[in-house]
């Protein structure tokens, strides 16, 4: 479930403008007031749901900096009160409380709330099976990091890695084992093969409007990107793991959690901008949540079900 497919599909549902409708009554034409279309639902379609303690189990693909790969870990530790504690954090607007709106959806469904649990992190710097993948080879990749049934694996290739799919019609997907009970998440380095696509805003868009690109909040435009395309296939893996999750459309290209909120970080967004956010005096970057050690991160907006709105920490 890419993230480029589903994005198509909102934006295709924003778009779509109702016009007033001519009533004939007695031989009198009267304007009727403007249909408003009903709000958004993200269907629960009975599922299972990635619930209750989740292990992480991480594969480097590729060559990766320690502090890369810090930027990551840390942003899954941030995303429980517990983690936070554990790193120090209490500042707001925090990890968080970004991921309790996932809450929501288990809550709804009346299901355990998502604890997600830093595993095992694996390192093949050597790219052990090329450096061109297909999506079965990422999957194969996914189910060999973790071999037992349950958990969530998250292949993260470097930027020297092509991924079939990868610029052309997705950032990074999502996919599961129904009989393991398992479910991965694969997500790309873009800083050198289309940054203007998956690493907006931190990159000038290569279509659209041509806003001036926003300051990476722990200074590296691909890991950054990197994160926020995590964040938003996290919240999709989660809620719609096995494609009869939480989602609405068609289950081939589902909008899920986040994706259907596409290009909202902040109050205001619209394409092109990513809407009101914090700012780091000494750096100058932009974010919207902050994690252990200090670290800030920019999270995509989630679905609201209570709401039927995509709502944001800022």
């Amino acid at each position: 479930m890419g993230i480029f497919q589903s994005t198509k599909t909102a934006y295709l549902l924003v778009l779509i403008v109702h016009l007033s409708i001519l009533n004939l009554s007695f031989g009198a034409r009267k304007l009727t007031s403007l249909y408003q279309p009903p709000p958004m639902v993200l269907t629960y379609h009975n599922g299972a749901l990635l619930e209750g303690n989740l292990s992480v189990f991480i594969l480097w693909y590729g060559k990766f900096t320690p502090a890369q790969k810090t930027i990551v870990a840390d942003f899954l530790l941030s995303l429980t009160p517990q983690g936070e504690q554990r790193g120090f954090s209490s500042r707001t607007p925090s990890v968080s409380q970004w991921w309790k709106t996932i809450e929501t959806y288990m809550k709804k469904a009346g299901k355990k709330e998502t604890q997600i649990v830093l595993s095992n992190q694996i390192s093949d710097e050597n790219y052990s099976i090329g450096r061109t993948l297909k999506k079965s080879q990422v999957s194969a990749l996914a189910h060999k990091t973790n071999s037992k049934p349950g958990g969530l694996t998250l292949v993260l290739t470097a930027n020297d890695v092509a991924v079939e799919g990868f610029c052309m019609s997705n950032c990074g997907f999502h996919g599961s084992d129904a009989k393991k009970n398992s479910a991965f998440i694969w997500v790309g380095n873009s800083v050198t093969q289309c940054p203007g696509q998956c690493a907006w805003p931190f990159h000038q868009p290569i279509y659209g409007p041509q806003t001036a690109p926003l300051g990476a909040p722990n200074g590296d435009v691909g890991l950054d990107g990197m994160v926020v395309n995590i964040a938003s296939l996290l919240a999709g893996a989660v809620t719609n793991p096995f494609g009869n999750g939480y989602f609405q459309g068609s289950v081939d290209a589902p909008l899920e959690a986040a994706s259907a909120c596409p290009g909202v970080y902040g109050k205001g967004a619209y394409p092109g901008y990513a809407g009101e956010l914090l700012v780091d005096s000494s750096t100058g970057s932009s974010y919207n949540a902050q994690g252990v050690n200090g670290r800030k991160y920019l999270l995509p907006a989630i679905f609201d079900p209570s709401s039927s709105s995509c709502t944001t920490i800022v």
